[in-house]
């Protein structure tokens, strides 16, 4: 059996469409077809060069939702309950060691020494078929945890729940973000509007969201966000003059970064309450330096600047129950849906910002 992908040969060119052949499963392993692939903004960096981790030729794409061809052996999903062919799935993009000091000890999966990631890590030939999710089929490690979906969920809709989702999710969480708190979002893309929508749902009263795209801006309003901001519209002190008058002159108690800027990131230590956290968790690759006052900006204010690096299985988790409490509305997030055949003008809608989320269908699924 082969499989169809689109690869990733050279950078800056376009993907090219190639069969793959499958091998014959191992134990625990379980075979998908893709029935929808995420366009992600780094998938953008990675077919420009940009990232650092980038081995070629390889498959992109790790936003996946796919549905069961074949399972070796006994699986079972998240849950416990067994997984057959012909089940809607969802899965973790990231394969831990799960027993290194971060997996075992600090609880930290994500910061794993031997993680690694569908369409990030591998190339073709460190791969089991296509190793990405720009494809019609992909094999599953026997580690990899599953999420079953229901025959009536849009898989398009749940796609980006496994990135941009489960990252928000960690970054509210890490932004410590409590009920009655003032939460600003930079940037309304899939990962600011999932984080927009998360801090409502952690118990924020007021949460902005501060982006350069009106529609974008306004699906952030319909997620939950309470305020959004054109930033092409108004200068930095005057958005900080506005979240003092929002909050009787104390600043934001969270600022999450979602949009990877340096601009953004100084601009959320200039928002934030003193006491209170930036959470930086839109750069997915370097930007280059930032620059702050130690006394100034952190110290002298008792403000937390928090990295936030990807997300492990229990952000999924989370940033999936959000989309099934809303299916549709999630649903309108994607803007573009285009055939495999067409996964470089995808990645082009994305980077040009045409799309806010654009969805690789494969053939049996477009």
């Amino acid at each position: 059996m082969q499989a169809q992908a689109a690869v990733l040969a050279a950078f800056d060119e376009p993907l090219e469409l190639r069969e793959i052949p499958l091998p014959c499963l191992e134990a625990g392993q379980v075979l998908v077809a893709i029935e929808a692939a995420g366009v992600c903004g780094s998938d953008v960096h990675m077919w420009r060069g940009r990232d650092p981790r980038t081995p070629i030729p390889m498959v992109l794409g790790h936003e996946g939702v796919g549905r069961i061809v074949e399972v070796r052996g006994p699986r079972t999903d998240i849950s416990g309950r067994p997984l057959q062919p012909g089940m809607r799935v969802l899965w973790e993009r990231s394969i831990t060691c799960g027993t290194c000091y971060q997996c075992a000890v600090a609880h930290q999966p994500g910061l794993c020494p031997d993680r690694w990631v569908y369409g990030i890590h591998r190339a073709l030939e460190q791969s089991l078929g296509p190793g990405g999710c720009y494809a019609t089929h992909l094999i599953l490690d026997q580690r990899t945890a599953l999420w079953r979906l229901s025959e009536t969920d849009d898989p398009a809709a749940y796609v980006a729940a496994g990135c941009s989702g489960a990252t928000a999710a960690h970054a509210v969480e890490l932004a410590g973000v409590q009920p009655g708190h003032t939460v600003v979002v930079l940037g309304p893309g899939p990962l600011g509007a999932y984080a927009a929508a998360l801090a409502r749902q952690a118990g924020a009263e007021q949460v902005i969201v501060i982006g350069g795209t009106p529609e974008r801006l306004g699906f952030c309003q319909r997620l939950g966000a309470t305020h959004a901001v054109n930033r092409h519209e108004s200068k930095v002190d005057a958005r900080a003059e506005m979240i003092r008058d929002l909050t009787h002159g104390r600043g934001a108690d969270a600022v999450i970064e979602a949009s990877g800027s340096i601009a953004a990131a100084n601009e959320a230590l200039a928002l934030v309450a003193a006491g209170g956290s930036a959470a930086l968790a839109g750069f997915g690759t370097p930007v280059g330096a930032m620059s702050l006052l130690p006394f100034e900006d952190l110290v002298r204010r008792n403000v937390r600047l928090q990295g936030v690096w990807v997300s492990d299985a229990r952000h999924t988790h989370t940033a999936l129950a959000l989309v099934r409490s809303a299916p549709a509305l999630f649903g309108e997030m994607v803007t573009h849906r285009l055939p495999l055949r067409e996964a470089t003008r995808a990645l082009e809608l994305v980077e040009e910002r045409v799309a806010a989320k654009a969805v690789i269908l494969p053939p049996a699924a477009a």
